[in-house]
């Protein structure tokens, strides 16, 4: 009954993980589209301008879980090594997810280009015997405002 159960968990996990895993990548891409006017570059100094722009700092943060059926590839990928691809995606959508949300921030002020954009990332819980349970990413850095109309 036990096996059934842990059987029945893995399948779920994967099914569940796989469809919410998809659907968020469809999202990424679609608003990766929407916001490609806005670039961002992680030279510490912007590109030399005309103008002088309004700066201000943004950022954008994601927490995301690992799912049963990635946890437990990953428990076994440990044992033998190698590379978690399970983890790898994970963390591709999450730093993804978080650099969209910086530009999102930027666009809602006007901005016109983010520059020394940097990335955080940090496991924020753990899970069963000290595997990870889910990650943050955060972006930042700083947006160039252009032209005489700002927006707070």
């Amino acid at each position: 009954m036990d096996l059934l159960i842990f059987i029945t968990l893995i399948l779920i996990g994967f099914f569940a993980g796989r469809a919410a895993e998809k659907r968020h990548y469809r999202s990424i891409i679609r608003r990766e589209k929407e916001l490609a006017d806005i670039p961002i570059f992680s030279a510490r100094f912007p590109p030399p301008r005309t103008d002088a722009p309004d700066s201000k700092l943004v950022g954008g943060s994601v927490v995301v879980s690992v799912d049963y059926f990635k946890r437990f590839v990953a428990g076994l990928r440990m044992i033998i090594g190698g590379r978690i691809h399970s983890y790898e995606s994970l963390l591709d959508r999450a730093r993804r997810e978080a650099i969209l949300r910086m530009k999102q921030q930027a666009k809602e002020i006007g901005a016109d280009s983010v520059f020394n954009v940097r990335l955080e990332t940090s496991s924020i819980s753990k899970g069963y015997r000290n595997s990870i349970g889910s990650v943050e990413v955060y972006a930042y850095g700083t947006a160039l405002i252009s032209g005489a109309v700002k927006r707070v």
